[in-house]
């Protein structure tokens, strides 16, 4: 005697919150900004360049890279990603330049993130602070996350069905690492 259970045609299917990760990373240390060089064209120092290899390979040895990465249109953050795509295995058409992620607050880094991230159920977003440093405090709900220095990655984990439900302080788990 067969007893299969289904969902009745009309209600969706009930789904159980998975582990949803999230990589917060602000850019790696750049030039200072040139007589007549706007802040958006600023790129990487070679400092910078090793510290984004080093943290990509850290990265790397963790495992479960990024399936959507959303960066910053700035030169030193559009590096910073390819930096770690590179190191992590991953082509540079995985990573999304958006202009709201420029100098953007944490509110908006929400909004993006929420947007954008898709069915990736693991999103790197690669940004500037002080946004992304208040981003993450605000979503770890353990508020203390003051100033990320540069090429620091945050990675918070959160119960989610989807990118949608992110919310203030429910990150379940947060670990930090910076060169």
């Amino acid at each position: 005697m067969n007893h299969e259970v289904r969902d009745p045609p009309d209600r969706e299917p009930m789904t159980v919150p998975a582990l949803w990760r999230l990589s917060l990373v602000r850019h790696a240390q750049a030039e200072i900004a040139r007589a007549e060089q706007s802040d958006w064209d600023r790129e990487l120092e070679p400092r910078g360049r090793r510290d984004a290899m080093e943290m990509g390979r850290r990265l790397a040895r963790q495992g479960a890279p990024p399936q959507r990465i959303l960066a910053s249109p700035a030169a030193r953050t559009l590096q910073t990603a390819r930096i770690l795509a590179g190191e992590l295995g991953l082509e540079d058409g995985l990573i999304q330049p958006h202009e709201g992620l420029y100098l953007a607050s944490a509110p908006r880094m929400l909004d993006i993130a929420r947007a954008l991230g898709g069915e990736a159920r693991h999103l790197m977003i690669v940004g500037h602070n002080p946004g992304i440093s208040e981003f993450a405090d605000q979503l770890s709900g353990e508020h203390d996350i003051d100033d990320l220095p540069p090429c620091a990655i945050c990675i918070l984990h959160f119960e989610l069905r989807r990118w949608s439900e992110l919310e203030w302080a429910n990150g379940v788990q947060v670990q930090r690492d910076h060169p």
